[in-house]
């Protein structure tokens, strides 16, 4: 069996001002920055092998924080990008336009192809979300890989794996240096490949993390 971990990011600068990010960069705050130790105290008593994180640097200053409590090298994967948000990257939510603001809800209301305009549909980033999480079985036999990644993106990713199309309605919540966990697997009691152990955790947190803003 193989058991990855998910992370999400630390809190960001425009999390905090409610600002889209998309691929579009900010800088993590110093609850942040306290959120990536956190969450590196916790996971580093896993024999945690591989630290691989999106190429943003939101995820990176999180994966760095990880990678130095368990012993690891980061890997930059660009598949566990966030969702491209087109036009809308940048702005504040309290800024759009009702029509801009129906851009936005299309991505987690179900609505079929949904999507921002000059943006990235959810088909899209379900498909190199789940390539980014296949090639960890390629991995050598034992190793315990630790993913970092976004709020829209990991909830795509975890959500494919529970069957739901790219463009269900959202329904879970992960928040800021959240830990989620799916193993592959063969067991006769569920269906074989990949299944969600934990989802959304922040139970090593010590203060109320913020609800996520695509990102």
């Amino acid at each position: 069996m193989l058991q990855v971990y998910l992370v999400r990011h630390g809190e960001t600068e425009w999390n905090v001002a409610r600002r889209i990010q998309g691929q579009t960069d900010s800088p993590l705050t110093e609850i942040g920055l306290r959120q990536a130790r956190l969450v590196a105290q916790r996971v580093k008593s896993q024999n945690i092998t591989h630290v691989i994180t999106s190429d943003l640097g939101r995820t990176r200053q999180t994966a760095e924080i990880i990678a130095k409590a368990c012993g690891c090298e980061v890997q930059l994967e660009p598949r566990l990008r966030e969702l491209n948000m087109g036009v809308l990257e940048n702005r504040e939510l309290n800024s759009l336009t009702p029509e801009e603001e129906s851009w936005r809800k299309s991505l987690v209301d179900g609505t079929p192809n949904g999507k921002i305009p000059e943006g990235e549909s959810m088909n899209e980033l379900s498909a190199r979300m789940r390539a980014a999480l296949e090639s960890c079985l390629g991995l050598p036999a034992g190793s315990r890989p630790l993913l970092v990644s976004h709020g829209m993106a990991l909830v795509c990713l975890v959500s494919s794996i529970l069957g739901l199309p790219a463009n269900s309605e959202r329904r879970l919540r992960l928040r800021n240096c959240s830990i989620s966990r799916v193993d592959y697997q063969d067991s006769p009691w569920l269906a074989s490949g990949w299944i969600v152990e934990t989802a959304g955790d922040i139970t090593h947190l010590d203060m109320p993390a913020l609800d996520e803003l695509q990102g």
